[in-house]
């Protein structure tokens, strides 16, 4: 089914503010409290909503450095590219893992303590992943801008 405006409106507030309460959604887009909810199950059961989470503090759990890690496998074939991807899908400080198109085959990005930490996190996991040809870290400085919100 395709989003109309509501609830285009809907998705905008519940992605800046999920535990929002349904009266306080309701209110805000100008909607009846049962019709709120009878679109919002419709947005989770259609898996517009995919899942609510509690967005955490890095600094305050100690992993403020954000390193970006390119890594060229050997080959593209199928096996190879799955094996990498079962393998790196296995390490705890890698936030997300992309398959690219360009000079890398994929772009991780990673957390940790400090460039010690990332020594360790490179030392015991990276450096075993399958069939790496190349990889090149660059550690983020500061972050000016992020968000999980998207377009809606």
């Amino acid at each position: 089914m395709a989003l109309d405006a509501m609830d285009r409106r809907l998705l905008h507030v519940l992605q800046r503010r999920g535990r929002i309460s349904n009266a306080d959604l309701a209110e805000e887009v100008n909607l009846s409290a049962s019709a709120c909810h009878r679109r919002v199950q419709r947005l989770e059961a259609e898996g517009y909503i995919r899942d609510y989470v509690a967005l955490l503090d890095p600094r305050k759990l100690g992993v403020s450095a954000t390193i970006f890690v390119e890594i060229t496998l050997s080959t593209q074939a199928d096996d190879v590219l799955e094996a990498f991807e079962k393998a790196v899908a296995r390490i705890p400080d890698v936030l997300e893992c992309h398959l690219t198109a360009g000079a890398a085959d994929y772009i991780l990005k990673v957390v940790a303590e400090s460039t010690e930490d990332f020594a360790r996190i490179h030392r015991q996991y990276l450096t075993r992943l399958p069939n790496v040809a190349k990889m090149q870290s660059s550690f983020a400085l500061r972050t000016v801008f992020s968000t999980t919100a998207l377009p809606v």
